[in-house]
This record gives structure tokens, sequence and C-alpha cells, in this order.
């Protein structure tokens, strides 16, 4: 079995290469792949094992150098699928917190957010209980809330853009909601979108959400689901995502990537991207910075 380490940092490349070598051991020297905005990746390739890949992220953790190292098997490349999460990844805010600041109650639906994403809270009871809180706040807080709080994540769309180019099928699917799903899966270029229903009377949200309600497991479903569809499998898919309803597409996917996650999802993603953007994706599959789109 061989390894793929690359790393991916907004440093010089040799102060770069100079941080990892010596986790690495006796190595050739590190292949570019190009930089873009700063960011710099590198890629050695060696003869190991996955007793070989955790001493080298052990390692590379201990050393605490500012740079994003995902260590895969050699045959790990370009993904056909990807299936990714939409809050607090490929934007940065988590919509329902946001729209909870219109009505005054940010501070407390946003404690409720954060123990559901590390896994504290069931998935399914937390939104409802969030969703509850904001019955009668008005449809105009969802147009505001949009326009006005929520932003795509830095790479985001040269992600999307370039898997498109190299054929790759692009779906959003998300614990939120569809009228934000709907709006980021476009601005982001992704193909497909999913996420659960807000329900309103016409002039405001009556508290409730559409059923089924769309966690954990429906997120593996819609890998799996999107996957048959192009003629694919798991090993085929990157998934992304940084809280506790993610871990099961990301566990499953041939390349799970945790975002800046919670350390439950972190400790089980293939690889993690911390210091960096979600351009670290590209990299970590094979792409090279000259093959970027958008």
């Amino acid at each position: 079995m061989s390894l793929r380490i690359v790393a991916v940092a907004a440093m010089d490349a040799g102060k770069l290469e100079g941080a990892l070598a010596p986790e690495l051991g006796q190595v050739p020297p590190a292949q570019g792949l190009g930089s873009v905005d700063g960011l710099v990746a590198l890629e050695w390739t060696l003869p190991g094992n996955a007793e070989t890949a955790a001493r080298i992220r052990a390692g590379i953790a201990r050393k605490g150098v500012a740079a994003d190292v995902a260590v895969l098997p050699l045959s790990a490349g370009k993904k056909r699928l990807l299936i990714s999460d939409m809050d607090s990844t490929i934007i940065g805010q988590e919509c329902l917190d946001e729209l909870a600041d219109f009505a005054g109650l940010k501070a407390e639906v946003s404690a409720i957010t954060e123990r559901a994403m590390r896994g504290e809270l069931d998935f399914e009871g937390a939104l409802t209980t969030r969703v509850g809180m904001l019955k009668g706040l008005g449809l105009d807080a969802l147009e505001k809330a949009y326009q006005e709080r929520i932003t795509l994540t830095p790479g985001a769309r040269t992600l999307v853009e370039t898997m498109k180019a190299g054929g790759a099928e692009t779906v959003l699917v998300s614990g939120g909601f569809t009228f934000f799903t709907s709006r980021v899966a476009a601005a982001a270029g992704f193909a497909a979108h999913r996420g659960n229903t807000l329900i309103d009377d016409g002039a405001a949200l009556t508290g409730e959400v559409g059923r089924p309600i769309l966690g954990r497991e429906a997120k593996l479903a819609a890998l799996d689901e999107f996957a048959a569809a192009a003629g694919l499998t798991r090993a085929d898919a990157i998934a992304m995502g940084d809280g506790a309803n993610d871990l099961a597409m990301i566990t499953a996917a041939g390349l799970g990537i945790a975002y800046r996650a919670k350390p439950i999802v972190a400790a089980e993603a293939h690889a993690a991207i911390d210091h960096t953007d979600l351009r670290a994706a590209l990299f970590f599959q094979g792409y090279r910075a000259d093959e970027f789109v958008g």
C-alpha cells in the first residue's frame, strides 16, 4: 500500500515542506500542486499502511503547523460526487440562528444549535424545539436573513464549479431549510439541493417543520441515492460537513472531510480543513491549482 500526503497552507512552499518533512521520514521532495491566492499545496507519495497514516497524522498534529493535511491511500483521487452540508460549511452561518436574531432569540437558539452539532442533543428534537421558538415570525424575516446575513464560505463556488467541470455530480444537503438551500445552491453552483421545510400560514411561521425531517440518516440516504442514480458507489463520493448530523455521510464516503468541525466529526473524518478554505478539498483530491474554475 502507498500513501498520498497533501498539505495546504497559507505559507511559503519551502517553509511548509520544512515543517512537515521530519514527520514523513525518508521521502522524495514534495511535488507542488500549485498556489492560488496565497494558498500553497504540496504532495508526497510514500509506502505505508493505516498505521503509518495514523503515525503521520499524530506527528503533524503535535507540531501544530497551521496547515491542512490529508493522509490518504494513493488510490484516492478525484471524486465524481460532491455532497455537502450547508450551514457552517458551504455558508459561514447557521441560518436558523440568524432567523432567531430577528425574533430576539439568537442566544437561546444558538446554544441549542451548538449542542446539537456536537452530538449532545437529538437532532430532530433540537430542530423542532428551535423552530417552535420562532412561531409567529413574519416571512419577510427569511428574505432579510438571507440577503443581510448569509455569505458563501471562501472557496465554496470554486470547489463546486471545479468539480462540475470535472464531470462530478454536486448536491447540497442540509438539516436546514429549503428556503435557504435553494438560494445557496444557486449561488454556489450546486446542481441539486435538499433540506427541511418551514411551515407557514402565508404571513408568518407556524413553528412547525414539514415531515419527514431530514437528519443524519437522510443525509446518508441522499448520498446513496445520488450515487446510484449516477452509477457510482460511496467510494466515488466526497462528503463534507461540520456537525454530528453529517457524520454518517462523512464516514461512508470515499473521502469524508470535516470542515472547521465539532470534535466528534473531526475525530472520524478522513481529513479536516481547519486553517485554509474549501479549495483544500480540491487539492486533497489531486486537483492542481491551474485546474480550478471560478
